[in-house]
């Protein structure tokens, strides 16, 4: 599965972004798919998740103002970024749960104060 990243860029705090994760192949039959970041000088960390029957969970940290979502149709998993905040400044990364863990490239979001 080839996951490709978009709809990063540079947005004032309080704005907002769609990001969206284009895959290679039909997504219906991958259970999970999820969102991850790496803002400068941290790990990578969790964002949101989304399962096949569109259960989503959020990390704490950005519960009730980002978004996860699907559309098998287009294979296509997107996260809809509300209220954003400086220290959401990071490079977003899909991911795919398919036999195995597999990565986008990444996408730059970068949130001015």
């Amino acid at each position: 599965v080839q996951l490709v990243e978009s709809g990063g860029g540079l947005v004032q705090t309080g704005g907002s972004l769609r990001l969206s994760c284009a895959a290679s192949r039909s997504i219906s039959g991958i259970v999970m798919m999820a969102w991850y970041r790496q803002g400068p000088g941290k790990q990578r960390e969790f964002v949101a998740q989304i399962s096949s029957g569109g259960t989503a969970i959020y990390a704490d940290a950005v519960k009730g103002r980002f978004t996860i979502s699907r559309d098998n149709a287009y294979n296509t998993m997107y996260l809809q970024m509300n209220s954003l905040k400086p220290e959401d400044t990071a490079v977003y990364y899909c991911q795919a749960n398919y036999g195995g863990a597999y990565w986008g490239q990444g996408t730059q979001v970068t949130v001015s104060s």
